[in-house]
């Protein structure tokens, strides 16, 4: 697109689907590399990306040639179906429904690059619901608490997912 300018720096955030499967070390940077060339191969600008065993960030330069919404929808059923063909978890595998994006200027972009990459320390002290939370209420978000991601299903429990 002839001169067509942008700066769109969006911090995504989503979760295993109930947490039942979840992203183990043995594999968990293959899964960034994978995720990573998704988000490039929509012209998209990775910055950062780390995980948790139950939820993943990334930090892009956002394109404007694709939605949000877009390319998280290619981002999570392209790397579901990476995981389940890869076989790397016991149950069926799948990201929840839903996600949080939020937009960052040009002067948070190092912030934001520390808070992803430091994802294992901040989860010492805080929980990834806590920390769902407190985003959504930081960027001032409305949300209804029956659709904030789930609690983790114990591995004795049945998987509510019927897999």
């Amino acid at each position: 697109m002839a001169n067509t300018y942008t700066q769109l720096y969006i911090h995504c955030v989503f979760a295993v689907k109930y947490r039942a499967a979840m992203l183990q070390p043995e594999w968990d940077e293959r899964l960034r590399l994978y995720i990573t060339a998704i988000v490039q191969n929509h012209k998209h600008k990775m910055i950062a990306i780390n995980n948790m065993p139950d939820h993943l960030h990334f930090f892009v330069g956002l394109s404007p040639n694709q939605s949000i919404s877009d390319m998280l929808r290619f981002v999570k059923g392209d790397s579901s179906e990476w995981i389940n063909s890869e076989k790397f978890t016991r149950r069926k595998f799948n990201w929840q429904d839903g996600y949080g994006a939020f937009s960052h200027s040009k002067s948070q972009v190092d912030s934001v690059v520390k808070y992803i990459l430091n994802q294992k320390e901040h989860h010492e002290i805080t929980t990834f619901l806590e920390e769902y939370r407190g985003m959504l209420e930081k960027f001032g978000i409305k949300y209804d608490e029956r659709y904030i991601f789930k609690l983790p299903i114990e591995e004795s429990s049945p998987d509510k997912s019927g897999q």
